[in-house]
């Protein structure tokens, strides 16, 4: 069993040790990670849009009374 030592009496390397073990804890790093930001413009989400296929648009075409086609 090893003997408890304060937290301001270890070593400098003890305390590196001690803290890196502590930071690994998390499963992912709250310091990397950021929200995007809304009014950016996305390639990806803009690429996504177009491969939708209910994204086409219709155009309705109308003639006058006038006319006739046959």
């Amino acid at each position: 069993m090893e003997k408890f030592i304060p937290y301001e009496k270890l070593s400098k390397k003890k305390k590196r040790e001690l803290d890196a073990g502590k930071r690994t804890v998390w499963a992912i790093s709250p310091v990397t990670r950021k929200s995007e930001n809304p009014k950016a413009y996305n390639r990806r989400k803009a690429q996504k849009r177009m491969d939708d296929p209910g994204s086409v648009l219709f155009f309705g075409i109308r003639l006058p009374k006038e006319r006739e086609l046959w």
